[in-house]
């Protein structure tokens, strides 16, 4: 089992930027792929962003490309995701989720491991 944490969530005006940290506990000698979800109230949980086990390959939503990175520290157990030039559409909760097969981390995918989501409000 993996538990997953995340924080560094809030209320941000157009165009600011936030840190987003997911902290991993658990089976942590396991590398998993690991990856970001957000769903808005009303829509459908939507793919963000996707890093593999060594941080050497990543995957974003058009969405989010050019203005959203990525990024892990295994030695931390922790990934993070920078967000810069928000706009009110990225108003969402933040989802960390972790999975065996990068596979499954995609639009429209799932994984194993959810962590509870973090609130991000960005405001026009």
């Amino acid at each position: 089992q993996v538990q997953l944490v995340e924080s560094g969530g809030g209320l941000v005006q157009a165009g600011g930027s936030l840190r987003l940290s997911c902290a991993a506990s658990g089976r942590t000698n396991s590398i998993y792929p690991m990856g970001w979800f957000r769903q808005a109230p009303g829509k459908e949980r939507e793919f963000v962003a996707r890093i593999n086990w060594n941080g050497a390959s990543t995957y974003y939503a058009d969405s989010v490309k050019g203005r959203f990175t990525i990024s892990r520290d295994n030695a931390k157990n922790t990934m993070y995701l920078q967000m810069n030039s928000l706009e009110p559409e990225d108003t969402a909760v933040y989802y960390c989720a972790a999975d065996e097969r990068a596979s499954r981390l995609v639009p429209g995918g799932s994984a194993d491991y959810w962590g509870q989501g973090t609130q991000v409000t960005v405001s026009s």
